[in-house]
């Protein structure tokens, strides 16, 4: 019996490392078009915070930020590269950071919990977006105040999203956003 129950183990244990295995090459295609998309948009966009900035003397640019620029102009048909993502996913993290940051303070646990909560919150609400989860420890390492959450988070993710449907737009292929609700 208790050798029947090692084998079931050690097969346990081989099925699970053998799912890390992956299958196949990576489906992704090489386009000079998208790839000069995304650098004109990633460009006009942090480009655009980084004026902002230097006109208002109020930080405006964060780092996920870049990274939400790579799948508004990279991965534009994406559902987790819509408006309501882009927008939503920063709102709520940030919101959840702010949040814990506030009524915790800045514990290793705070943070960890705040990107655990800001997961499954956008999850929730259908406001995933990668790069969001980072807000809360953006928020938490910087001490941000409340008012992080509309300076540069919501002016920041409207600005992002306007470049996206002036520039994707501009190519007659793509069509963006896929929605908004």
């Amino acid at each position: 019996m208790e050798k029947t129950v090692t084998i079931e183990k050690e097969e346990a244990s081989v099925s699970f490392l053998a799912k890390m295995a992956g299958k196949g090459r990576s489906p992704l295609q090489v386009n000079v078009k998208d790839a000069l998309t995304g650098l004109v948009g990633g460009f006009c966009s942090i480009f655009a915070l980084f004026l902002l900035t230097t006109a208002t003397s109020t930080l405006w640019i964060m780092a996920p930020f870049g990274a939400s620029c790579v799948l508004a102009f990279g991965l534009w048909n994406a559902p987790l590269s819509q408006p309501r993502n882009i927008i939503g996913g920063h709102l709520v993290s940030t919101f959840i950071g702010l949040l814990g940051y506030h009524l915790f303070g800045h514990a290793p646990w705070v943070m960890g919990l705040g990107v655990g909560l800001a997961i499954a919150v956008m999850m929730v609400t259908k406001t995933t977006h990668p790069p969001a989860g980072a807000d809360p420890l953006v928020v938490i390492m910087a001490g941000s105040s409340w008012s992080y959450l509309v300076t540069p988070v919501l002016v920041g993710a409207i600005i992002i999203v306007l470049f996206a449907l002036i520039i994707n737009n501009v190519r007659r292929e793509r069509q963006y956003p896929t929605f908004w609700l």
